[in-house]
């Protein structure tokens, strides 16, 4: 296998504070909790001797103060990039925390008519244009270097599935994206020749967390696209 000479790390915030177990989505004033915080400089101190040259971050409050403390580390300004942006749900702002789930409600129905779009929200067809596109010009200022893009679960796993050549059609709870997580994105030239993935904040993420389907701290995989 050739050695990358370009790397972007998609890297998800961490854990929000959110006691009320509202989708908040894109909505404003949801910030990292305490362990959230602890979370982004743990991910930090990971990354802080890799070869770092450009910091992209997700203009939401959680994604940029998980960028924070590798901004601090690396000596960057992290730039922001509406296209790194949570995805947009019809569910934001509804409760699914605490007993109280939407989708026990019958008006919600309506929008689970097709899994595969979703008709619920944003395109995953779209989601993939945006984050590509976005990778494509980290990975250019970043050429011969690395490059940390901070976004947000959905559209990080949604763009693994299309580098993977995998269908889009996938259940949530399974997505491998943790808190704080990276997923690493190896290029040769302008192609992507190898994924790789790591927790590097999994030791802090409680056990059984709906946020981080799989346990933590687990070996990294690696998966060459087909």
């Amino acid at each position: 296998m050739a050695t990358p000479d370009t790397i972007v790390h998609l890297l998800r915030h961490g854990e929000v504070h959110n006691p009320e177990g509202v989708l908040y989505g894109r909505r404003d004033g949801f910030h990292l909790s305490e362990l959230g915080r602890q979370m982004a400089e743990k991910v930090a101190a990971s990354l802080q001797e890799r070869d770092i040259v450009h910091l992209v971050s997700s203009p939401l409050e959680r994604a940029q103060e998980t960028a924070a403390p590798l901004a601090l580390a690396r000596g960057l300004e992290p730039r922001l990039d509406d296209r790194v942006i949570e995805s947009f749900s019809k569910f934001e702002g509804k409760t699914f925390g605490k007993g109280r789930n939407a989708l026990r409600n019958p008006a919600t129905w309506r929008y689970l008519w097709n899994p595969f779009k979703p008709s619920w929200g944003e395109p995953y067809t779209d989601i993939v244009q945006r984050m590509t596109a976005a990778v494509a010009d980290a990975r250019e200022q970043a050429e011969g270097h690395e490059a940390v893009v901070v976004s947000h679960q959905l559209p990080i796993w949604t763009t693994r599935l299309h580098v993977e050549r995998r269908s889009f059609f996938h259940d949530p709870r399974n997505r491998q994206c943790t808190l704080c997580s990276v997923t690493s994105l190896h290029f040769v030239g302008d192609k992507i020749t190898q994924v790789s993935y790591s927790e590097p904040a999994g030791d802090l993420i409680p056990v059984g967390d709906k946020s981080a389907p799989f346990s933590a701290g687990g070996a990294p995989e690696e998966k060459k696209p087909t």
